[in-house]
């Protein structure tokens, strides 16, 4: 099995990249969040992989960091969910909104995923809590439960909701939140949506 892949990024998608390893050429099916994230066509470039075979078919899947490529990995185990559907998770929901989804049980954000449905929602919530959920956590929140979050986190979660809800796509939601929280702290909920709005 294949741990990384090193070469020059021949082309990307928001499917797939094909990278250049001393003239062999890889296709790599990659998560959406890689088309954006990924460096310029020429330039070096490193995917870490993980193998998925079948009988009849063997994929390599190419992920920007090896959180991205473990986390790709634990979904593949929930029952139900295939490779694909895995793919689009991680491609459209980062590990804090992802952690913010499945404590929260906000079944509306992740059935907005392409491939992903209320039922799937509802059946990732409750397996991805207990393995995933403690491999997200960076640390424990002092005098908090793992069913319980923030305020902020709270409030993060629902300015995301509402920009999906106005039609924004998921990835630009996150993108969009980043940066409004990077240049100051909102005092409300209101607020953080305009100031990411004004970012968009």
């Amino acid at each position: 099995m294949f741990e990384y892949i090193k070469g020059t990024l021949v082309s990307i998608t928001p499917h797939n990249a094909v990278v250049d390893v001393n003239g062999v050429g890889y296709l790599l099916y990659t998560p959406l969040s890689a088309f954006s994230a990924a460096p310029p066509i020429g330039e070096s470039t490193l995917f870490y992989i993980s193998s998925v075979i079948r009988e009849d078919s063997y994929k390599n899947f190419g992920f920007l960091t090896c959180e991205e490529r473990d986390l790709f990995e634990k979904i593949s185990t929930v029952s139900g969910i295939g490779p694909k559907t895995a793919l689009a998770l991680i491609g459209h929901l980062d590990s804090s909104a992802l952690e913010s989804a499945i404590t929260t049980a906000n079944t509306t954000i992740l059935s907005k995923i392409p491939g992903i449905g209320k039922k799937t929602a509802e059946r990732l919530i409750i397996e991805l809590r207990d393995k995933v959920l403690k491999g997200l956590k960076k640390a424990p929140l002092p005098h908090t439960s793992k069913h319980e979050i923030t305020e902020e986190d709270q409030m993060v979660n629902d300015a995301l909701s509402a920009l999906m809800n106005l039609g924004y796509n998921s990835l630009q939601a996150q993108q969009a939140l980043k940066k409004a929280l990077a240049s100051e702290t909102p005092s409300d909920l209101s607020m953080l949506i305009r100031t990411a709005l004004s970012g968009i």
